[in-house]
């Protein structure tokens, strides 16, 4: 079906080419590395050179233990290694083209310098959008679908199917005509670094629109960039608290405005860049969406705790169901915070309350093109719903019908697919994860089912609410929404709202006013100008720590560790970068289309992966076939397994010519081993090439069991 982007293409050119035929990223790689014409592994001597180059920096053990090993006698010369100890591969490495790298600026607060290492935002741009294995993916203009043949359901899935794109390309080609929008997406938080002890880092990572949500998600896919790390002072020398919260706040605001503060000119005025395939554009980079939980949205919209960091509800309406589309003045707050030139803090204090901000000094996005930060806090499947809004369900629940009533029903749950069991029960869990709420939603409205309410309270409401949040949950995180799909969504959190007044009943609440509980109204409008949730879920920049914090760490000595951590992953990236390289000269060609990771199986090399999988030992040994057809209920075991055994054999033979065939065949032993559980994996039945599959697992149990 034609989408309206192509017309708007035809119409004022938007995302024109303003060359053709460039040199492709790889081939300025080749050009930088001086590239032999007769060595693809240069500058390393030979293949068995850099695999263990590779294997060193990706997967081996520490530089010193590596130096160990290359220092035992005869190693270096039997493998014929051209680096003799870590240094010298660290130097080979060093001198490979890469990433732009990192660098220390000091921010000076409160008469206090403090250090923030970060990358230029612009090159960074520059190597997702040049990347060569996202040429074929780059989506360089917006589009509206529709589900129906007559345009009136408008469909939502990507970023670029959003209203958000749409108006900024318009705004954008009111003054630049040609212009290709790269919408920037930021996302921040802190993370603990140390199991023990209190030490803890502030990653700062950056992603763009352009690429497919399907390669965003995803780490091993190396769509999103380490931007930088931010201060992790906690500023306990200032004694009054509110100032150091206030100092906090403009430390945070000060060190992301030095990193972001190239997309002001880039934005409004472009940037030529090429893409994988050589072609060159005219790109404004805008920022987009910030992703972060709670406490992160408040940082940067600079509201106050309690409240809706998008709307201005007051905090005791906050429980209420309201309007959904209103949204913070955003120019009320631009000219509040612009009173900070007139040299009056009172006066600059008392306009930011009047706007219902903080007293921030420039904030990082003030000047920013096209940003209306109220706009870009986008819903949080993670921390919003599963860590927020379901786990006060659970709990609310656990209260209602009685902790000792919960844990038994959880522990009489029978095996079910894909469904976890709590054979313990919930109620004494700890330190509960995303996942883990997420395998109680599967069974909450179970656990509500018939239960007896104290005082003779309806036990239909408390269904209604627990089934209307959960409905809202799961619709919530529809990979493609239309406006159908919407309006159901609507009515979910509608139902809810109307059948809440049962947990004010049974004394577990007197209002609800909290702001996760708020913020389910905003997801539609979100939806609408974003795309699906699955564009901006916190749960993805989570596993981002632990390749780009965690393990950097872990590789550094734990003293003045942020050089040490933006080196090790300046390496890293380098050896990755090195190795497309490879494969592409390797090959004569430019590189395949399945992106290669750190050694681990690529999620979309589907072909590889088994699709059964059973543990290594079985859960009964040597079971009698009579014990088989009666116990497990197998009566016809003897049949169906000499079936199997001519199929196996011969797969093209008719059901007439297997059946004949299975008559014949004996089977020479009277014991096997019992499998209780087999997990396997369902292909994609509509082949969309998204590069997963989806699991599950069978049970079964003897009748004694």
């Amino acid at each position: 079906m034609r989408s309206k982007g192509e017309r708007l293409r035809r119409r004022r050119s938007a995302g024109s080419r303003l060359s053709t035929g460039s040199a492709s990223e790889l081939q300025q790689y080749s050009e930088l590395l001086h590239a032999s014409p007769t060595n693809p592994y240069a500058p390393f001597d030979s293949k068995i050179d850099w695999e263990v180059a590779r294997w060193a920096k990706l997967r081996g053990p520490g530089s010193n233990a590596m130096t160990e090993l290359l220092k035992i006698e005869g190693v270096c010369d039997s493998l014929g290694l051209s680096f003799k100890d870590t240094d010298a591969l660290n130097r080979m490495i060093d001198n490979l083209p890469g990433r732009p790298a990192f660098k220390r600026e000091e921010v000076v607060i409160a008469d206090e310098a403090f250090e923030v290492y970060h990358r230029d935002v612009i090159e960074c741009i520059r190597a997702l959008y040049g990347d060569p294995e996202f040429a074929k993916d780059l989506i360089l203009l917006p589009e509206r679908h529709y589900a129906d043949a007559d345009k009136t359901i408008r469909m939502y899935s990507d970023m670029h199917t959003g209203k958000w794109w749409w108006n900024t390309q318009k705004a954008v080609e009111r003054e630049t005509p040609g212009a290709t929008i790269v919408p920037v997406i930021i996302s921040s938080d802190k993370t603990q670094v140390t199991l023990f002890g209190n030490k803890t880092a502030y990653p700062i990572y950056m992603t763009i629109g352009n690429l497919p949500k399907e390669i965003r998600r995803k780490p091993s896919q190396g769509g999103h960039v380490l931007l930088g790390y931010l201060p992790t002072t906690r500023l306990e020398h200032i004694v009054n608290k509110a100032s150091r919260r206030r100092t906090l706040a403009n430390l945070f605001h000060s060190c992301v405005s030095r990193i972001l503060r190239p997309l002001k000119k880039a934005g409004e005025f472009g940037v030529p860049m090429a893409s994988g395939d050589g072609i060159y554009r005219r790109l404004h980079p805008i920022f987009a969406t910030f992703v972060g939980d709670y406490p992160e949205q408040l940082l940067v919209t600079g509201i106050k705790t309690g409240e809706c960091p998008k709307c201005p509800v007051p905090h005791n309406e906050l429980g209420e169901y309201g309007d959904r589309d209103k949204l913070r003045d955003i120019e009320q707050v631009l000219n509040a915070l612009s009173s900070i030139t007139d040299g009056n803090p009172l006066v600059f204090v008392k306009a930011c309350a009047a706007a219902g901000i903080k007293p921030v000094q420039h904030p990082f996005w003030e000047g920013l093109p096209y940003v209306d930060i109220f706009q870009t806090i986008t819903p949080d499947i993670l921390h919003q719903l599963y860590q927020g809004v379901m786990k006060h369900i659970i709990s609310w629940v656990t209260k209602a019908c009685g902790a000792a009533e919960v844990d038994a029903r959880c522990r009489r749950f029978p095996p079910n697919h894909s469904i976890r069991l709590f054979t313990k029960g919930i109620s004494t869990l700890s330190r509960v994860t995303g996942r883990e709420h997420s395998q109680m939603c599967q069974i909450l409205l179970g656990l509500v089912v018939d239960v007896c309410l104290p005082d003779g309270h309806s036990t239909a409401t408390l269904i209604k609410a627990v089934r209307a949040i959960l409905d809202f949950c799961y619709l919530a995180q529809y990979p493609a929404h239309t406006d159908e799909t919407l309006n159901h969504l609507d009515e979910a959190l509608q139902q809810f709202h109307q059948a809440k007044h049962i947990f004010v009943l049974l004394g577990i609440r007197s209002d609800f006013n909290i702001p996760k509980l708020h913020s389910l109204l905003h997801y539609i409008a979100s939806i609408k100008c974003f795309g699906t949730t699955d564009n901006y879920n916190t749960e993805y920049t989570e596993r981002l720590h632990i390749d780009f914090t965690k393990d950097a760490y872990r590789a550094t000595n734990h003293k003045d560790e942020y050089p040490q951590m933006t080196k090790w992953l300046t390496r890293r990236e380098k050896v990755l970068r090195h190795e497309k390289y490879i494969k592409w000269r390797v090959a004569g060609c430019p590189p395949p289309d399945v992106p290669q990771t750190d050694g681990m199986p690529d999620p979309r090399d589907l072909g590889s992966r088994p699709h059964l999988r059973m543990t290594r030992h079985p859960t009964v040994k040597a079971v009698p076939v009579s014990t088989v057809k009666l116990q497990y209920g197998a009566q016809f075991f003897e049949a169906a397994f000499a079936r199997f055994v001519v199929q196996y054999h011969e797969p093209r033979w008719t059901a007439f010519q297997v059946e004949q065939a299975a008559a014949n065949i004996y089977l020479p032993f009277q014991r096997l081993p019992v499998f209780h559980k087999i997990k396997f994996w369902i292909k994609d039945p509509f082949h969309r090439g998204l590069g997963s599959e989806t699991s599950d697992a069978v049970h079964c149990s003897s009748i004694w069991a």
